[in-house]
């Protein structure tokens, strides 16, 4: 075998290797993509006070919430709907918290309908202290919310120090929610 045909080889199983290596540098990245559940997204509101609001009750209930309520204490927001698949899923790891009465919870009920938003209460359990209906879906997105369920850390200034988006699970409460709340508190970075 000559020289020439041992390049032509080569260059014949390069461009061979080539296309196929391409592909599967593509697929790895979107897989990548789709598949990486970065819950961390930063968020600019970080550090900052939580918009001004001040939200009706769900009709049927008796307290609605303002931004004044986030005051005075480190609590819970958590933005949810009847309609949301995965707010059921976290549901039952947030009334198992308010039992413990370590962290006020309180909730925004997001674009959704009065008797659904309480159907869902009464089915799954209800473990807010206010909830604030935001019909318009204005309030949420001062927030910054973009999809629900989002939940978010208060310090006692009213300012928001943790951003969750998603559903939790008990893994992402214990260690990236609870720990900010318990820092918090204790009164370390309030």
């Amino acid at each position: 075998m000559s020289a020439v045909e041992k390049r032509r080889r080569r260059r014949g199983r390069f461009f061979t290797v080539l296309p196929v290596t391409i592909f599967v540098l593509i697929a790895v990245g979107f897989y990548w993509g789709l598949f990486n559940n970065n819950d961390g997204l930063p968020s600019a509101l970080i550090g900052k006070a939580v918009p001004e609001f001040d939200l009706p009750p769900i009709e049927g209930r008796a307290d609605g919430l303002s931004s004044a309520d986030l005051k005075g204490q480190v609590s819970i927001v958590n933005v949810w709907a009847s309609w949301c698949v995965p707010c059921r899923v976290e549901m039952p790891l947030l009334n198992e918290l308010a039992a413990q009465d370590e962290v006020a919870i309180y909730g925004i009920n997001y674009k959704d309908r009065p008797d659904e938003a309480l159907g869902f209460l009464a089915e799954l359990g209800d473990p807010y202290t206010r909830i604030g209906a935001d019909r318009n879906g204005r309030v949420s997105i001062d927030w910054g919310v973009y999809g629900l369920p989002e939940t978010f850390v208060i310090d006692r200034e009213g300012r928001i120090a943790h951003k969750h988006i998603g559903p939790f699970n008990r893994r992402s409460l214990e260690e990236d929610i609870l720990p900010v709340v318990r820092r918090l508190q204790e009164g370390a970075g309030s």
